[in-house]
């Protein structure tokens, strides 16, 4: 079934299923709801809460979209429940869509494990996405992250009709907490839609980034290293005064998410509504601390260290940097990130190189032009190298409409933007190029960053091949 944005079908079959109790913090965005929810999971976890998370697409399997107690649930779990749902919707001749089917799944996993709360990240949109199936009653605190352009073709050609769909997960009485927003329209379209709703209405400030302790570039650097966790401050309203916390999350931009996520706990503390679960016991500043400092978001400005040759895990080994930037939003972030990274600390005085490995989704109006613009050449520092390589991604799982562009038109958007970069071209009829490419991109002698972007997809087949490398996310 392709995507037909209503909730008729999986309202019908819900009503058949047993009922979903689970207290629910539901999040929409555009750009950082998944590393919102890992926030926000994390800290409640630290909290001593058994906490249900959602999140999609998958990355590896389709069983890391649901996770109880920061495990994802076991294939045996899931088909369990997923046979049920099936069943149900067989015997009442109900036809629906994978993500659908995904989402009654998924609240059926977290009522059988009777989890205390439960961080639901919308899938696309809001007003008309399958998570917006849950009831009012359960629905704890709704928020809202970054807003940008993305799947036009679905929810409006604007920023302020986006916002208006992902803005609609309100709830009548229930907190509404907005993130920062790069766009003025962002707050003004989603008030008046929480407005609307009946639902209190609340803005969250960015953490503030903290100085480092050590700002100088060690001398012995002669190669590009991982970052250390960024030191920020937090200001809680349940809390009287700041605090100080390590950020592992990499990139400006999880200031606004760190923040967000931190204002969604202080709020369920605090807002009646949210009382049942007594937090104000629980949440403490050394809770969040902890909760902040044990979040893993994989796949989003994640470096890992893997062997240059793969088949020999003795080999040199290189620095690779993974992020699912997926639209010129993110690629911006990515391309501002790797401007501040390579005049950090932890980047070579020496010429260096950077190597990006890069996918697309076709996915119109987005083009692939405007999706690489901001990466693309590269603002990086003047004795800096640029080289790329194109290719095809895996098609996902469960997902057909999902396609990727094929590396012969990346390959000319990308010496039409990087005429001095060296290329390097997949197969236009293989998916299975991401080692050849790695090779391709890990034998230069130089100091060289490996940057694995352009699609999530990409990136879950980069981690598919690190399972069997034994790798950890740095």
């Amino acid at each position: 079934m392709s995507i037909n944005l209503t909730l008729d079908r999986i309202e019908r079959l819900y009503r058949l299923i047993p009922p979903y109790t689970r207290p629910t913090i539901h999040i929409a965005g555009t750009n950082g709801k998944g590393s919102v929810s890992a926030l926000t999971s994390s800290i409640l976890t630290a909290a001593g809460l058994s906490v249900g998370r959602f999140n999609s697409p998958h990355l590896i399997t389709i069983y890391d979209c649901i996770y109880v107690n920061n495990q994802e649930v076991s294939p045996q779990t899931y088909h369990e429940a997923r046979d049920d749902v099936e069943g149900v919707a067989h015997d009442n001749s109900i036809e629906i869509s994978s993500f659908e089917m995904l989402v009654l799944t998924a609240l059926l996993i977290f009522e059988r494990a009777k989890v205390d709360i439960v961080v639901m990240e919308v899938g696309m949109g809001g007003r008309l996405d399958a998570t917006n199936v849950i009831p009012d009653e359960v629905v704890m605190i709704s928020a809202l992250t970054a807003v940008d352009l993305d799947h036009q073709a679905f929810l409006g050609d604007t920023v302020a009709a986006i916002t208006k769909e992902k803005a609609s997960i309100a709830r009548r009485g229930k907190p509404f907490v907005m993130g920062p927003q790069k766009h003025s329209q962002v707050a003004e379209v989603a008030r008046m839609v929480v407005q609307e709703a009946g639902g209190d209405f609340l803005s969250a400030p960015s953490a503030l980034q903290m100085p480092s302790e050590d700002q100088r570039r060690p001398e012995f650097y002669s190669q590009f290293q991982p970052p250390s966790p960024c030191p920020i401050e937090l200001n809680m309203p349940c809390f009287q005064d700041p605090f100080n916390a390590l950020l592992p999350l990499h990139g400006s931009h999880q200031l606004e998410n760190v923040g967000l996520s931190a204002f969604i706990i202080s709020v369920a503390v605090d807002y009646p509504s949210c009382s049942p679960l007594g937090l104000r016991d629980r949440v403490t500043p050394e809770v969040v601390v902890r909760g902040i400092a044990n979040v893993s978001w994989p796949g989003r400005l994640s470096f890992h260290l893997i062997p240059k040759n793969l088949h020999d895990p003795s080999s040199p080994q290189a620095l690779v940097l993974a992020d699912g930037a997926h639209n010129p939003a993110s690629s911006t972030t990515l391309s501002r990130y790797l401007m501040d990274y390579c005049n950090s600390p932890a980047a070579p005085n020496a010429t260096s190189t950077i190597t990006y490995i890069l996918s697309l989704s076709h996915s119109p109006p987005k083009t692939p032009l405007q999706t690489l613009s901001p990466l693309l050449p590269p603002s990086l520092p003047s004795n800096s190298k640029v080289r790329v390589a194109v290719l095809r991604f895996t098609s996902p799982e469960g997902m057909p409409w999902v396609k990727s562009v094929l590396p012969s038109v990346l390959y000319s958007v990308v010496q039409s933007l990087c005429p001095k970069a060296e290329l390097w071209k997949g197969d236009d009829d293989r998916t299975d190029n991401l080692p050849a490419a790695l090779q391709w991109a890990t034998s230069f002698s130089d100091p060289n960053l490996v940057v694995v972007a352009g699609s999530l997809y990409l990136v879950a087949d980069f981690y598919r091949i690190l399972r069997g490398l034994d790798s950890v996310i740095l």
